[in-house]
């Protein structure tokens, strides 16, 4: 994000824990960057910034034994400590939340003002810190919050744990593409570089509305059953062959296509969402990025970089598996912060 809007012209500093920072698949642009925990950020930290943009937070199910409520409560709270300084000091603050919000649609698209049916407590945690910036909103503050659909593509800290990213990778180093549900569920899907732009345009918005904006940031054309997903995909991958995890259990020795969330073969978090409004709020906005295009990129960079089995199993790939690999060899603590000097 930082090094995208860089490229842009804006002067970027980012803040993060490096829990991910040296899990590369391929070199990254130089970015400035302090490795700090979000929870000791001071205001100090904010001066001569014009606008936060807030993308920290825990983005998979509770680790271990650890309760959703101990792994998200501590991102409800700095999130709002967070907020509360940058309206202390007429900092601009855009939040980055989740269209997983809406959980549980019908068949219709979900707009922003449809209701939430948060299925998880990441997504219930999105709406809560949505909800506490909603409360301290004023003539003063007036905070953008973007629900990102299901975001796609390449990264040099990759993720293999979201649909299109891990079925891409199935696909390209093992010929196979494995679903761990039905396929039935609808999802939003967007471009990683198109959510680059919806942040870009939500900084040179400039709102000042007095009450919290949220948007949907995604485009129509990219609501597509995971099913669908895997035929695109089929289609750019010659010779991939489509399983089920449900009929192939053996296949997940590693752990880590299997979704927690997923229930006998069957995802309850189904939705498709509206994205007129982000389009009416912010004109200069446009998903360019089709998933069917998005794909084709990233099986093209894949092939140029020899990617393999022992590339897409690395863990460090994997939010929540890299998160208890760090716990369980006593790196990090229970409430996720580093308990030697980071490596």
């Amino acid at each position: 994000m930082s090094s995208n809007l860089a490229e842009n012209g804006y002067d970027c500093i980012g803040y993060d824990t490096g829990f991910f920072k040296n899990n590369l698949l391929y070199s990254p642009p130089q970015t400035k960057t302090v490795l700090k925990d979000v929870r000791d950020l001071t205001e100090s930290d904010l001066h001569n910034v014009d606008v936060v943009v807030h993308l920290a937070g825990i983005s998979n199910d509770p680790m271990g034994n650890l309760s959703a409520e101990l792994v998200y409560d501590p991102t409800r709270i700095y999130s709002l400590k967070i907020a509360k300084l940058c309206k202390k000091i007429g900092v601009r603050f855009i939040f980055a939340s989740s269209c997983s919000v809406y959980g549980l649609g019908g068949g219709e698209q979900l707009t922003e003002s449809s209701d939430a049916n948060p299925q998880t407590g990441y997504s219930l945690n999105k709406l809560q810190i949505e909800e506490d910036l909603h409360s301290i909103s004023d003539k003063n503050f007036s905070p953008i919050a973007l629900r990102f659909a299901t975001i796609f593509g390449l990264s040099p800290r990759i993720r293999f744990d979201v649909v299109i990213n891990m079925l891409v990778g199935m696909a390209v180093s093992e010929g196979t593409i494995v679903l761990n549900s039905d396929g039935q569920a609808w999802r939003p899907n967007l471009h990683i570089l198109d959510a680059c732009e919806a942040v870009r345009c939500a900084i040179d918005l400039k709102y000042d509305g007095q009450e919290l904006l949220v948007l949907n940031v995604g485009g129509d054309k990219n609501n597509l059953q995971v099913i669908q997903i895997a035929e695109i995909i089929q289609q750019c991958v010659s010779g991939s062959e489509l399983k089920f995890l449900n009929d192939n259990p053996d296949i997940d020795k590693d752990g880590l296509i299997r979704d927690r969330k997923v229930k006998q073969g069957r995802d309850t978090r189904t939705y498709k969402v509206s994205f007129e409004k982000i389009h009416k709020t912010m004109s200069s906005f446009k998903c360019k990025w089709s998933v069917e295009d998005g794909v084709r990129d990233m099986v093209s960079v894949l092939n140029d970089l020899s990617f393999n089995t022992e590339i897409f199993k690395r863990k460090g790939f994997y939010r929540l598996q890299h998160l208890e690999y760090l716990c369980a060899n006593n790196l990090i603590s229970d409430d996720l912060r580093w308990v030697t000097s980071q490596p």
